[in-house]
């Protein structure tokens, strides 16, 4: 996943754990030219088949697109390729090749969704909503009493301590997520798109810490807040989630 991730967990399979993390991400990844999310985005404007598994997840990437009033939007690839994130970061960027940007288009015009297959019209990356999915579904699949972070996307079932924002909070049957541009930086650019310019965001925020019900919600709210900028994320939070920390 190019990330960290940790399982903490009472009576559970752990290895089994790890096992199915790594093999969710395989299929998921975009960068891969074989994971299910490739062979998609491979096949630009026609109906493609895929597993129950990629339609979900591509399910909660729409869902994400209108709860998040558009911005969270999958539909991001095409821009992140042009600022150079062509590969794990870890291994580095790649050559920036932006000329023109532009704002992206609405994800239901990209994406669509139909039993057992699917069509887009240019690429999907699933990125952060791949990661509160796959954290809420192996915490559920788990047990009852685990801790679940799979890079930064917190999932605990019970009670379980954490430090979000440089506070310590406990978690009961929560969430936890942080939406970041002060990292996966490379000089004046950083990994966040902004869909409304296609750019790097610049919002007058630089990390936004939430807690909510579910990873997949709190990866959502965290983002949309650091997209809507220091004006309007108080409010947004305050009716979104639990609790929240706005860094600038």
């Amino acid at each position: 996943m190019g990330t960290t991730c940790h399982l903490f967990a009472v009576d559970a399979d752990m290895v089994e754990g790890e096992r199915w993390v790594r093999s969710m991400a395989e299929r998921l990844t975009r960068f891969s030219p074989d994971s299910e999310l490739s062979e998609l985005n491979a096949h630009l404007g026609e109906w493609h088949a895929v597993s129950d598994l990629l339609a979900s997840v591509l399910q909660a990437a729409l869902d994400a697109y209108a709860v998040s009033g558009g911005l969270v939007n999958a539909a991001v690839l095409p821009s992140m390729i042009a600022i150079g994130y062509t590969r794990p970061f870890a291994q580095g960027t790649g050559l920036a090749t932006l000329q023109e940007p532009h704002a992206l288009p609405p994800l239901p015009e990209v994406l669509e969704l139909r039993p057992g297959a699917a069509r887009v019209s240019s690429g999907i990356d699933l990125g952060g909503i791949a990661k509160g999915w796959m954290a809420d579904r192996l915490a559920n699949a788990v047990g009852s009493d685990c801790l679940v972070n799979l890079g930064g996307d917190l999932r605990a079932r019970g009670e379980w301590p954490v430090e979000v924002a440089g506070t310590t909070l406990l978690l009961r049957d929560q969430a936890a997520a942080t939406s970041s541009v002060r990292k996966r930086r490379w000089g004046d650019v950083h990994h966040l798109i902004d869909p409304r310019t296609g750019l790097p965001a610049q919002t007058g925020l630089t990390e936004v810490s939430v807690v909510t019900s579910t990873a997949l919600e709190a990866e959502v709210v965290a983002k949309t807040a650091l997209l809507l900028g220091p004006a309007d994320a108080p409010a947004y939070c305050g009716a979104n989630a639990l609790a929240w920390w706005l860094g600038r």
